[in-house]
């Protein structure tokens, strides 16, 4: 992986980095890698992954179709 700095930019270069990490799911391995888990609790958690996968893909699938309107975002309460 690799970011370029430009004009003495780190922040910059740190943002990005983070940015292809997020996406590459770094982040999410490092956490999961953090503690031993056991084999069944593995395979519980890869099937509820599966699961939300799928219907992610359904939801979509319904959008594209018209059946289903986009998803409308949570106006924030801050």
């Amino acid at each position: 992986m690799q970011v370029i700095v430009r004009d003495n930019n780190v922040e910059q270069a740190l943002r990005a980095l983070k940015k292809k990490m997020q996406r590459e799911g770094l982040f999410r391995e490092m956490k999961e890698r953090r503690a031993y888990e056991k084999p069944s609790e593995r395979r519980v958690r890869e099937k509820a992954q599966a699961i939300a996968r799928l219907r992610k893909a359904a939801r979509k699938k319904m959008q594209r179709e018209g059946l289903r309107s986009a998803a409308r975002r949570r106006a924030s309460t801050r």
